[in-house]
């Protein structure tokens, strides 16, 4: 009762159904027209959007449109609970619709109706393989039979690739392209290279709890150059390997270590210096925490591989290696130096942005899961989202099994494998879950023992992942997935599975999100499918021992020996609803820590995020505007009333002391050219009247310079030195900020409140950073000479993303369908 009191899910849900029983209500309408007619309809509803109709008036009919576009092109007729769904994500919801059910169709409905508005529509996926699928794919050519132009937008495409996909009506792309993309736009040189012209409109995020949640908490970096503090990671690293157990305190809950008082003594001892915590001692200590969590926190096969002498990431949420991407602020190179592999030089960081910030950008968000409930708060709070709970088309019938808990792993593996055997022998196909590579390779071991073929799809084995998902259905398949168990992807189920009881899922241990394991439960029982599904624990699992330990443990011992078989001596698992209650309340604690550390990612990123805001306008402006020379004038005149007020003091009534020397100083030979200003000259004016005066000398120095050149090649030469000193000082300060970042975590050790500190010393910074702005814009509009030939220049040369990709591309041959080749706009 209180729960339909208070889900707003619920409400929005009952608010779609009379809006779908009226699309259904045309369908007979719509099967009746031809096919031209049919696509007639979509130049007709954006006349009527020019004419100011809104789009939620045309919801109705644009939906039967395309359900009946998608019969046509597809074979694929959407189903009632899939026009729910998709009237939930055109509100700006989440729709959370279980695997099987259909979410890629469902968000064909309200792409088309906002690409109606000619603003655009992104459809954001996980993965560049999907995005390819569905824009290439049959879905694709829905929109295209309406007559929608769709784009791809990935990695490898150019600059002029990129510009054309973004002005489709609809685009495919991944969220950490898009992401970049916008990083990139306020970093090119001309505004021809810009991609992202018409702003950001409206995205539907799929597998929404996948991009906003689990990856939110790695924010978007562009770096260049490089520090050289190569060293410095190997002597933290030797040092950290001599440690003993006292020296350091490791808390196994929030996976945090630091040193103890004897670990601090043998640090100042062994790098000599007297206090590790001044504040000079900044590099070091950080140099120190990551070799630590490199060693002690961090493991092989489980947050890394080390492959060809590189460490590659493994993500924790998918089981994926993530190639190209790097641990930021210097972890990566910690990790480097423990496994003595070549330590990757660590860049400066010249632009960045967390996928919060750059998701709240847009004008309207949405998304589609399978699991998102658990996080509704999160969504709420951060992007303003409801989660709307879309009912099966078919009732779930899958058999979800209490846990079996063991005590230790060797008894819990032995009975998880016989299970698989048992079930192997019927002919059922199994799909095993684990959470590491290391897991995964230790269960495949175990199977290849008893003679039971296998796939294993684990971050070793990603290339084959689409191949092994297809067969993962078919009778006698068995397959041991990471967590990424092929997301978006459907198992389907082979000739006589149904009569064996469906897919089989067997996790091997719970994951800290309950997301992940609904994910993996998902996996079976789609569309009315029978199914299974049990997770198999022990006291020595991750997650049991974070939060239980070795007490918790010893109980479970102490209960299993009054459940033995006194027969056969064997140790029988332990079901309670207590335990369960245990497992699922650990789950929400880490939960809860993880969205704190995303909303602490989100508040230090917020006071970046207004200072990148004002100075991507204000470079935008002076990128996109043919004459740049007011801006340059206010910048010019700022500099002049900073420095003259600051030598003008009130000395008594309308009394004023004027420093003229000091003036001279700082302005002749600096801003002006020497002799500019000349002190017989100065001493003859008072506090009304110097301002003016040296105003007056620098609008004739640039009248000056106006006279000598053609207007373009003057209005150019303004542009090379206002794009070249934001930028200097632009990527010096984000650098600066990231430093930053890093050196106020020690002031928690001094009881600061270190997001206090960041966001003041962040502030004065800033307002040192554009008061620089002005001075240097200043200084090379009064100073320097024109040419015939001034060139852009980028600041920083070779930049680079943290996912591994280039920033410039070189053009790239693309391939084309039947629908692209027949368009007059697609340049091969």
């Amino acid at each position: 009762m209180f729960k339909k009191w208070f889900d707003s899910g619920l409400k929005e849900l009952k608010k779609a159904r009379p809006l779908a029983d009226k699309i259904d209500a045309l369908a007979s309408n719509m099967a009746a027209l031809s096919d031209d007619e049919l696509r007639g309809k979509t130049e007709e509803f954006k006349n009527r959007v020019k004419n100011g109709e809104s789009l939620d008036s045309l919801l109705v009919e644009a939906y039967a449109v395309v359900r009946e576009a998608s019969r046509r092109v597809t074979g694929l007729y959407p189903y009632y609970v899939q026009l729910l769904g998709a009237i939930a994500i055109h509100g700006g919801n989440i729709a959370e619709m279980k695997t099987g059910e259909g979410k890629t169709l469902t968000a064909v409905m309200p792409a088309y109706l906002n690409a109606l508005s000619g603003e655009g529509v992104h459809i954001v996926t996980v993965n560049e393989y999907l995005a390819r699928r569905e824009s290439d794919g049959p879905i694709g050519e829905i929109y295209r039979f309406l007559g929608l132009t769709v784009g791809l937008n990935i990695r490898e495409l150019t600059s002029d690739q990129k510009k054309e996909a973004y002005a489709c009506d609809i685009l495919y792309s991944t969220n950490s392209e898009l992401g970049f993309d916008y990083l990139r736009d306020h970093m090119v040189l001309y505004e021809k290279d810009m991609t992202q012209k018409r702003g950001l409109n409206y995205a539907i995020i799929d597998e929404v709890d996948s991009i906003l949640i689990d990856e939110a908490r790695t924010p978007l970096i562009i770096s260049g150059g490089a520090k050289q503090n190569h060293n410095l990671y190997q002597a933290a690293d030797r040092f950290t390997k001599s440690l003993k157990d006292e020296d350091y305190y490791i808390d196994i809950e929030s996976k945090s270590i630091e040193l103890s008082e004897s670990g601090i003594s043998k640090a100042e001892q062994s790098f000599r210096i007297a206090n590790l915590y001044d504040l000079d001692n900044v590099a070091l200590l950080h140099h120190i925490n990551n070799a630590l969590r490199a060693n002690y926190i961090m493991f092989r096969d489980k947050d890394y591989m080390v492959v060809e002498d590189a460490v590659l990431i493994i993500d924790q949420f998918t089981g994926r290696v993530l190639p190209g991407r790097q641990f930021s602020e210097g972890l990566h190179q910690a990790l480097e130096a423990k496994e003595n592999v070549e330590i990757k030089k660590e860049t400066i960081t010249v632009a960045t942005i967390t996928y919060q910030n750059f998701f709240r950008m847009y004008k309207k968000l949405s998304g589609m899961t399978g699991t998102a409930k658990t996080e509704e708060e999160e969504f709420r709070e951060i992007y303003n989202m409801y989660v709307v709970e879309v009912p099966t088309n078919e009732p779930v019938v899958r058999n979800d099994a209490p846990d079996y808990l063991f005590v230790t792993l060797e008894e819990k593996y032995e009975a998880l494998i016989k299970d698989v055997e048992e079930r192997h022998k019927k002919g059922q196909p199994i799909l095993l879950g684990t959470i590491a590579v290391e897991t995964s390779e230790l269960l495949s071991r175990l199977l290849t023992k008893r003679g039971i073929k296998h796939d294993v799809l684990n971050a070793k084995q990603h290339e084959r992942e689409a191949d092994i998902i297809a067969r993962a259905g078919q009778k006698y398949s068995v397959t041991i997935a990471t967590n990424m168990a092929g997301r978006g992807t459907d198992i389907k189920l082979g000739e006589g599975v149904v009569e064996l009881g469906g897919l089989a899922v067997i996790g091997s241990e719970r994951h800290e999100s309950r997301r992940i394991d609904n994910q993996l439960r998902g996996r079976s029982g789609r569309q009315g499918d029978p199914g299974y599904s049990r997770f198999y624990l022990s006291a020595e699992d991750e997650l049991l021992m974070r939060f239980g330990g070795e007490t918790f443990k010893q109980r479970i011992q102490m209960i299993s020996k009054l459940n033995m078989d006194k027969k056969t001596g064997e140790t029988q698992p332990l079901e309670s609803k207590m335990f369960s209650k245990f497992v699922s309340s650990a789950q929400k604690r880490i939960e809860g820590q993880n969205y704190d550390a995303r909303k602490n990612v989100l508040k230090y990123d917020d006071v970046l995020r207004k200072q990148r805001e004002i100075m991507y306008a204000e470079r935008t402006f002076v990128l996109t505007n043919d004459d740049i020379e007011p801006f340059v004038l206010k910048a010019i005149d700022g500099h002049l009333e900073s420095v003259l007020n600051s030598h003008i003091v009130n000395v008594g009534r309308n009394k004023y002391d004027i420093d003229d020397e000091a003036i001279i100083s700082q302005l002749d030979g600096q801003t002006f050219n020497r002799g500019t200003l000349q002190k017989e000259q100065l001493e003859k004016l008072d506090e009304t009247t110097l301002i003016p005066y040296v105003k007056s000398l620098a609008m004739d120095e640039i009248n000056r310079k106006k006279s000598m050149f053609p207007e373009e090649i003057f209005k150019e030469f303004l542009k090379v030195v206002a794009l070249r000193v934001i930028d200097t000082h632009w990527t010096k300060h984000i650098d600066e900020m990231s430093e930053l970042r890093q050196a106020v975590s020690l002031q928690s050790y001094g009881q600061g409140n270190p997001l206090q500190i960041y966001q003041n010393e962040g502030f004065r910074k800033f307002t040192e950073m554009t008061n620089a702005i002005q001075k240097d814009i200043a200084t090379f509009v009064l100073r320097a000479q024109i040419r015939q030939n001034n060139e852009r220049e980028e600041v920083v040369k070779n930049a680079k993303t943290n996912e591994g990709g280039e920033l410039r591309k070189k053009p790239a041959k693309v391939k084309m369908n039947k629908y692209q080749r027949n368009m007059p706009n697609w340049k091969r």
